[in-house]
């Protein structure tokens, strides 16, 4: 069964996989006796079945041996034609909302990016809430299992600044894209981190279930702080009922977005025995304590002219409000630390939304859920620039890289390019944006929102949240083509209009 399904388009698969994945809101639909909601999901699951299942029969063993760039095609069809069907049992579940409306929110799903349209959580219905979660879900476990099917062999997603190979070539000096058949790596690597995943996921929600948290607002928040997708069914972690102890459980499994090597060691960019060895991850706890302790030196200057010192709890409380939040962005998942606002009342200062767009630009780890530019590209880059102050003070010194790191001879050049095709996109997309209609300020953060896959920015950047609703329909289709763009990368995307690899 494997070995037929192995020989049919990934992207046919992915279709499939979709179709099972309906009837899980649909059994939970039926269960809560909403039947025009399971009657929904149902139908939409046989329909998108039976389709899969006549391509599925008219396809075998007539197509060629799938090659990695097909792979990766696969992945853009994902990303933007995919939402396609998942919005069916969404909008038809709903029933008072446009397709264009219920397909930019499966866009913002599937990649993770976790904005929505929708009133949370008073529009949509619990198993509307557990397609959105899943559905995320289900788009960071394509994302880690991508990482090594796909990313790695074409040496993208952030693999492409260390010395494990140049892009195609692997380090024997062979070719590695040919080297083993695509859709082995996939079910290698699905048979590696499905378990993985799975088991992490029903870890965060039991404890939150332990917690006091409600069925199926814990599994949402489990499913989304895995996925990094910072979808919420109750509008966010601060108005769950699990409190600070639910997020100090989140705050511990967000740090599986800092590296790779936390949950993996098959294509770890910089690969480690110990995971507090790794530069990603040590760079990103570097972050999560000197953001924060700055943010409590601001507020503590604050408190101190408002003679607010004495209040030891309420310093307490703020600090680990500024510390959940701070990692929060910087993995991109976006949820809100109920006591955020309390660091911000402490001393009577605001903190301004520039500081999280910065850290979603950050972003987490290489081959993980997370977007952004990546921990191990601004580490790079921090190499190269302390190698040019040394230079200034030495001009006759001789920069050498050590062998631990594993970063390519032109990696940080690599790096800064593509931190260039980031801002060139985060630039075009802002400007397209302003030009169909949006605020500058609210064009801008939306597109960071979008190519960080950090959905939550449009409700906390601004002063006040921006209504995704009442935006034009041209302003939501740029939106999902900037959050395809961000989930694959730029260089991906480059890389798909190569005709050296398509020729390989």
């Amino acid at each position: 069964m494997i070995a037929r399904l192995s020989r049919l388009p990934l992207f046919l698969l992915f279709v499939g996989i979709s179709g099972v994945a309906m009837l899980v809101p649909a059994l939970y639909a039926g269960a809560l006796h909403d039947l025009h909601e399971a009657r929904s999901f149902f139908y939409s699951a046989i329909l998108v079945l039976f389709v899969f299942g006549l391509i599925a029969l008219a396809m075998s063993d007539t197509g060629r041996p799938p090659r990695t760039v097909d792979m990766l095609m696969a992945l853009f069809l994902g990303f933007t034609v995919l939402p396609i069907v998942l919005a069916l049992p969404f909008w038809w579940g709903l029933a008072t909302t446009s397709y264009l409306n219920a397909y930019f929110e499966m866009v913002s799903s599937f990649t993770t990016t976790g904005a929505t349209l929708f009133d949370v959580p008073g529009r949509l219905s619990p198993s509307l809430h557990l397609w959105r979660g899943l559905v995320g879900w289900l788009g960071g476990l394509l994302m880690w299992i991508a990482a090594a099917a796909v990313f790695a062999p074409l040496s993208l997603g952030g693999f492409e600044v260390t010395t494990r190979s140049d892009p195609g070539i692997a380090e024997g000096g062979q070719d590695h894209v040919g080297s083993a058949h695509p859709m082995k790596r996939w079910h290698r690597g699905a048979i590696t981190l499905i378990p993985i995943y799975s088991g992490l996921t029903l870890v965060v929600w039991v404890m939150l279930l332990i917690l006091g948290e409600k069925g199926i607002t814990g599994l949402v928040h489990a499913m989304s702080v895995m996925a990094t997708s910072g979808i919420s069914s109750v509008g966010g972690v601060a108005n769950a009922k699990a409190g600070i102890g639910g997020e100090i459980v989140l705050f511990l499994f967000m740090l599986f977005a800092l590296s790779r090597t936390t949950f993996s060691s098959d294509t770890g960019a910089v690969r480690r025995d110990n995971v507090l060895q790794d530069y990603e991850f040590r760079l990103g706890l570097l972050i999560v304590v000197v953001v924060p302790a700055f943010l409590f030196l601001r507020h503590w200057l604050g408190a101190y002219e408002v003679n607010e010192l004495r209040n030891a709890t309420a310093a307490v409380r703020a600090a680990w409000g500024s510390t959940f939040t701070v990692l929060s962005f910087l993995t991109t998942t976006g949820f809100e630390s109920v006591e955020w606002q309390t660091s911000q009342d402490w001393s009577g200062l605001s903190t301004p939304g520039l500081l999280l767009m910065g850290l979603a630009i950050v972003g987490g780890g290489v081959a993980t859920t997370a977007g952004g530019v990546k921990l191990l590209r601004v580490y790079v880059l921090y190499l190269q620039g302390y190698g040019e102050m040394q230079k200034l003070v030495h001009p006759s010194i001789v920069v050498g890289r050590s062998s631990e790191t594993r970063v390519r001879r032109k990696g940080a050049e690599i790096a800064w390019v593509f931190f260039m095709l980031f801002a060139m996109s985060l630039a075009l997309i802002t400007v397209a944006l302003a030009g169909l209609g949006a605020g500058f300020q609210d064009a801008l953060i939306m597109a960071v929102a979008s190519l960080t896959t950090t959905g939550p920015l449009v409700n906390v950047a601004a002063e006040a949240p921006i209504d995704l609703v009442s935006q034009t329909n041209s302003v939501k289709l740029v939106m999902c083509a900037a959050m395809a763009l961000g989930r694959l990368e730029t260089l991906a995307i480059i890389a798909l209009l190569s005709r050296e690899l398509w020729h390989k």
